[in-house]
C-alpha cells in the first residue's frame, strides 16, 4: 500500500515562510500529477497546488498563486511546496497525493481524483 509522507510543517509569524516536504514512495513521479491540499478546521479540503507528471506544468489556486511554488525531485521521489509571505488565513494541515486519472494538472483540483495520501503536516501561521 502507497502513502505519501509529508514533513516540514510549524508554527511561523506571519509574513514568513516554510517548505513542505512529501516523499512519495514506489511510485514514479513522471507517472502521476502530484497535487498538494489543505483542510482547515471545518473547512472542506482545498486543492492549492499541483505539478504535472512529466512537463512541469503547474497549478496553483487563486489564494495561494504568487506565495507558493511547487517543484519536484525526480530521483529523491520527493515534492516540495514553498510557502511564503504566509498569513494566518494559511493555518491548515496539508497534504500531497497522487492523481491517478490524470498525468497533467486541472483547475480546480478534483480530490477524488487522488490517492496514496499522507497523514498531512500541520502549518499554523500566528503571531
Amino acid at each position: 500500500q502507497v502513502q505519501f509522507v509529508e514533513s516540514g510543517g510549524g508554527l511561523v509569524q506571519p509574513g514568513g515562510s516554510l517548505r513542505l516536504s512529501c516523499l512519495a514512495p514506489g511510485i514514479s513521479l513522471d507517472d502521476y500529477a502530484i497535487g498538494w491540499f489543505r483542510q482547515a478546521p471545518g473547512k472542506e479540503r482545498e486543492g492549492i497546488a499541483c505539478i504535472s507528471s512529466s512537463d512541469g506544468n503547474t497549478y496553483y489556486a487563486d489564494s495561494v498563486r504568487d506565495r507558493f511554488t511547487i517543484s519536484k525531485d525526480r530521483a529523491k521521489k520527493m515534492v516540495f511546496l514553498r510557502l511564503s509571505s504566509l498569513k494566518p488565513e494559511d493555518t491548515a494541515v496539508y497534504s500531497c497525493a497522487a492523481n491517478l486519472m490524470r498525468t497533467r494538472c486541472v483547475s480546480p483540483q478534483r480530490p477524488h481524483e487522488f490517492d496514496y495520501w499522507g497523514q498531512g503536516t500541520q502549518v499554523t501561521v500566528d503571531s
